[in-house]
């Protein structure tokens, strides 16, 4: 027999929809916040040749900096206001996550503090933040001021000025990404990644259409590559849906002349826990020093620093570098994230608090392994899922040399918040359905 849950999911219509007028406000709210995010990637900051800097850009868009441009919905391309995104807001969150591992204050703020910690932790991620954004935008200034022609103002103030836009820029989308989760629908920070990956697609799809029909691209490869989406489209909605569901037992006891408990429940463990974490973490560091490096290497640079090009040009799209960094920090970040946001010993103590135990398996501790156990060995297929979802476009790119940032990477961000969204917009939904029956049953118990 169908739960009560899933009865109301299974009776949501267009009607229930209409009658939930906060889930409306909540979505006009991330509507309105992603259009203010999409008319910054349209304003410039002051100072800069636009056609020497596009000239810059496009000697460099095959590699590292055409991820960026892709999850900054083409502000990079057209330097604007929020050219560094959320990524430095990202990077720091991957460090403060690190070091609440290993660091002991910030590991017993993360185990112990509470809401209280958690909020200090926040505080310590944004300051970092504003320390990541201040280094990477210096360094795309200092960059451009080097290269002959780009800047048509005094150098020192375009420093400045850069630095303080760029900064700014971040920490305004940080800010509109935590009041989209908390007042919008969706995890704010993956809804602007996304806004900026899906507002560059129609770009991505007419240059590849184009490539093929100027030649540079055969009809062999176009209709490989529809394929290629499609099929890993379907394998991403599989996989996120795929879960591990233990069994869940729960005694009987006696309470005065009643019975209670006997019942059954399943603990589920997805096969992908990290969710897009993984891939994004992992371009956030690759982009990091890249920055810094693609932007000097469009410099007059010195006899010493004439390694700097090759290295640059080794984190490109398909070369073996990047792979073997990307697919390396994939795989480390999912089992990371994995251990940090599901705890096998909190978990088997809070069955054996409530009485629950797995079958065949002792309470305590003994639970707690198999969990780990069982666990560990579904993060290494879902690492090997992600890392295969974001390096198969890349294997493609290299042996067939077409250019595309429409990737992998991009498909797994917009699949999986499109699904994420679209079951948060549910379960508000479902408690709207809920409000509307007790509502009932009070007006009826208000009657007899």
């Amino acid at each position: 027999m169908a739960s009560a849950a899933e009865q109301l999911a299974a009776n949501m219509n267009f009607e229930a929809f209409s009658k939930a007028t906060e889930l409306h406000k909540r979505i006009w709210f991330t509507l309105w916040a992603l259009i203010v995010y999409r008319l910054g990637t349209y304003i410039p900051i002051p100072g800069i040749d636009a056609a020497q800097f596009q000239a810059a850009f496009q000697s460099q868009a095959g590699g590292i900096l055409g991820m960026f441009n892709m999850f900054s919905g083409g502000a990079v391309e057209r330097m604007a206001v929020f050219a560094l995104n959320v990524m430095p807001y990202i990077s720091a969150s991957i460090i403060v996550q690190l070091l609440g591992t290993v660091y002991p204050p910030w590991e017993k703020l993360r185990k112990e503090g509470g809401e209280a910690g958690r909020k200090t932790l926040n505080q310590y991620t944004r300051y970092l933040t504003v320390a990541l954004a201040i280094v990477q935008s210096f360094f795309i200034a200092t960059g451009m001021v080097q290269t002959p022609n780009l800047i048509d103002i005094n150098p020192v103030f375009f420093v400045i000025s850069t630095v303080v836009t760029l900064t700014g820029g971040t920490m305004f989308l940080m800010w509109l990404g935590e009041q989209i989760t908390s007042r919008g629908v969706g995890n704010g920070i993956s809804l602007l990644i996304f806004a900026g990956i899906v507002a560059v697609l129609p770009q991505s799809l007419l240059q590849m259409f184009e490539q093929a029909r100027v030649g540079s691209m055969n009809a062999g490869t176009l209709i490989l590559i529809i394929l290629l989406v499609v099929g890993v489209t379907v394998a991403i909605v599989f996989m996120e849906r795929s879960q591990r569901r233990l069994l869940v037992q729960y005694p009987k006891r006696q309470v005065g002349n009643r019975m209670f408990g006997g019942d059954t429940s399943f603990l589920p463990l997805k096969i992908n826990t990290s969710g897009v974490i993984p891939p994004i973490f992992a371009s956030s560091l690759l982009l990091l020093p890249a920055t810094a490096m693609a932007a000097f290497a469009t410099a007059d640079l010195p006899d010493w620093l004439s390694w700097l090009p090759y290295a640059t040009g080794q984190l490109q799209h398909g070369q073996p570098l990047f792979m073997l960094l990307y697919g390396g920090l994939i795989v480390f970040f999912c089992f990371f994230y994995t251990s940090v946001v599901f705890n096998p010993e909190d978990t088997a103590e809070n069955l054996r608090k409530y009485g629950g135990f797995l079958p065949g398996i002792r309470p305590g501790k003994r639970t707690a392994e198999y969990l780990d156990f069982v666990l560990t060995r579904l993060t290494v297929i879902g690492a090997g899922y992600i890392a295969l979802v974001c390096l198969l476009p890349e294997g493609l790119m290299r042996f067939t040399g077409t250019q595309f940032y429409m990737g992998g990477t991009s498909l797994l961000i917009v699949v999986s918040v499109t699904m994420d969204t679209v079951a948060q917009i549910q379960s508000h939904l479902l408690a709207h359905q809920y409000e509307g029956l007790i509502k009932k049953s009070k007006l009826r118990g208000g009657r007899r």
